[in-house]
């Protein structure tokens, strides 16, 4: 019913930018009221990045504030994240994921409150 592709991943030297997109596809009965963005690092669970609401209202995690910036463009069906002064500890698989059902905590979200998930896109940093 969702299907969920990221792309725009790669290795970059820290202090460096990335604009990673998510081209979502999904049936027109299907309302998507909340996107985010997640990353998970080797050995580590996934943590949320950035999300978006229905109505545009955004909600970051404090470890990304200022660097991470999330965006929707419902035209093109795609979300974005762009990220910049990236860190050697952002290095880590970046997945796009989405929900009919909008977050009971906003602006908190968790991984398990999100049903469709892409496969993700690999983002590594070097010092």
């Amino acid at each position: 019913q969702v299907q969920l592709a990221e792309s725009g991943g790669g290795s970059v030297q820290a202090g460096g930018s990335l604009k990673l997109s998510c081209v979502f596809v999904y049936a027109y009965s299907i309302n998507l009221n909340c996107m985010a963005w997640f990353r998970q690092a080797p050995g580590k669970e996934r943590e949320g990045g950035a999300a978006v609401y229905v109505d545009g209202r955004t909600s970051y995690a404090d470890s990304v504030k200022g660097r991470f910036t999330v965006s929707k463009d419902n035209a093109k069906n795609t979300l974005y994240l762009e990220i910049n002064s990236l860190k050697p500890e952002d290095t880590a698989m970046y997945y796009c994921a989405a929900d009919v059902s909008p977050p009971p905590g906003w602006p908190f979200y968790y991984a398990s409150e999100f049903s469709y998930w892409g496969q993700g896109t690999q983002v590594t940093v070097s010092s």
